[in-house]
């Protein structure tokens, strides 16, 4: 168990490492040309999609770089379900998801998205 616990640890800690690797690799500049799949709903104040459920859709501005890059691969391997997320990220390579994060990380939540 000990072993086991050991192992995931570290498993846990390379994850970590790679996930701000990814993001510590995105070019902003490159980001802010990539945005348009995301204006249509992340750009619009307020919005609220009907699809698949009734819910708000968050501000991406002033998120982390690696939480955007993490989210992106999520609904693209399927472990996040949202369908049109998952359309969306199915085209996107993961240096596009580290530039949409780098991108994202430096609007702030009023302007991300205008």
């Amino acid at each position: 168990m000990k072993m086991f616990n050991a192992m995931l640890s570290g498993a846990v800690a390379l994850a970590c490492i790679a996930s701000t690797a990814v993001a510590a690799d995105g070019d902003a500049a490159a980001g802010k040309q990539k945005t348009a799949m995301c204006q249509g709903c992340h750009g619009i104040p307020d919005y609220k999609t009907v699809f698949p459920s009734v819910y708000r859709v968050p501000k991406l501005g002033g998120q982390h770089p690696g939480y955007i890059a993490k989210a992106l691969q999520a609904y693209k391997s399927g472990e996040r379900s949202h369908p049109t997320m998952r359309a969306i990220a199915a085209g996107l390579s993961d240096k596009d998801m580290a530039d949409l994060g780098a991108y994202y990380a430096t609007e702030n939540t009023k302007t991300a998205g205008k």
